[in-house]
């Protein structure tokens, strides 16, 4: 994702790279930015201190690990400059430093940054509000054998734009294990299943199942590219914002 991210501020005529960073020992440490996106030289060399890239950019783009998405997120605060967030596998204590920062700047998070996933999770929460409970809700996410957080922070925000559809805390909804002898599926359940293997990039679908007929809805993303783009929208959006926390949803204005 970095690279991809990288090529895509490059390919825009409306960005200029001016930093970036990766942890220090990292082998792209010292190499130019631009090279290691496959493109031609940047003049910008990747550092392993992120304290001091965020201090030479107005908008950051972080797609890490949550405990450096934290740490990164307090850099940003302390150079005063916007924050884009994809880090996947949040925990509340994570998202509500992400809340903390985003008194002092502006920080936008989503856990997909593509415009098909965004209007996926909106055409979810007015869906689910529309149907009522006969109709079972299943988010069923494909990702590739090296994610390491299941279920995807994709399928996780679609879950949860179904349960702020139905009226229900979204903050209930989590992973739906099955194994074993389960019973019958509980009224109303949003659930949500997760397959891995291969390189897929990441693939979701959220089902309405009724008696006598289906509705799905699916996101089905090219490539990592999609993610990039959208990242660089965002970053984009979020330039001239003032501090706040944002969703994808409103740098779309949906």
């Amino acid at each position: 994702m970095g690279r991809a991210i990288l090529a895509a501020v490059l390919a825009n005529p409306d960005c200029r790279l001016a930093g970036a960073s990766q942890y220090a020992g990292h082998a792209a440490v010292g190499g130019d930015a631009g090279r290691l996106a496959g493109c031609d030289p940047a003049g910008v060399s990747v550092m392993a201190d992120p304290a001091e890239m965020m201090r030479q950019v107005a908008v950051a783009i972080d797609f890490s690990t949550p405990d450096a998405t934290t740490r990164h997120a307090e850099s940003a605060a302390d150079a005063g400059v916007a924050l884009v967030v994809g880090t996947t596998g949040l925990s509340p204590a994570d998202h509500a430093k992400l809340a903390d920062v985003a008194v002092r700047v502006p920080v936008l998070f989503a856990a997909n940054m593509s415009t098909g996933a965004t209007l996926l999770r909106r055409l979810t929460e007015r869906l689910a509000h529309t149907l009522d409970e006969e109709w079972d809700i299943e988010v069923m996410g494909i990702q590739h054998r090296h994610k390491v957080d299941a279920p995807s922070g994709t399928a996780l925000a679609l879950a949860r734009a179904a349960a702020r559809g139905r009226g229900l805390d979204e903050r209930s909804v989590g992973a739906t294990p099955r194994d074993g002898h389960t019973g019958p599926r509980p009224r109303g359940q949003i659930g949500i299943a997760t397959v891995q293997g291969g390189d897929v990039t990441g693939e979701h679908t959220v089902i309405f199942a009724g008696e006598a007929e289906r509705i799905e809805l699916a996101h089905k993303p090219a490539g990592r590219h999609v993610y990039a783009a959208g990242a660089v929208r965002a970053a984009l959006w979020l330039h001239a914002r003032p501090p706040g926390l944002y969703d994808m949803v409103d740098a779309l204005d949906l």
